[in-house]
């Protein structure tokens, strides 16, 4: 193998690493962003069950004003 073609490959695997460090980092931040959504989610549940029984609301059993 010629000493260019083994440049060119290192290069090759520079750019793929480099790469793959990007798309590690970018999975690693949607990662820590959909943890935080599901926890706002369960919070945000939580927060309107409270507010249901707080309230006396039972939706089961109520129908919409429409009906």
């Amino acid at each position: 193998m010629s000493d260019s073609r083994i440049i060119e490959l290192e290069i090759k695997v520079a750019y793929q690493d480099d790469l793959l460090q990007t798309l590690n980092d970018v999975v690693s931040d949607q990662q820590r962003q959909l943890i935080r959504l599901e926890e706002m989610c369960r919070l945000l549940g939580q927060r309107i069950k409270n507010i249901s029984e707080s309230s006396g609301i039972n939706q089961g059993s109520e129908q919409p004003p429409h009906y």
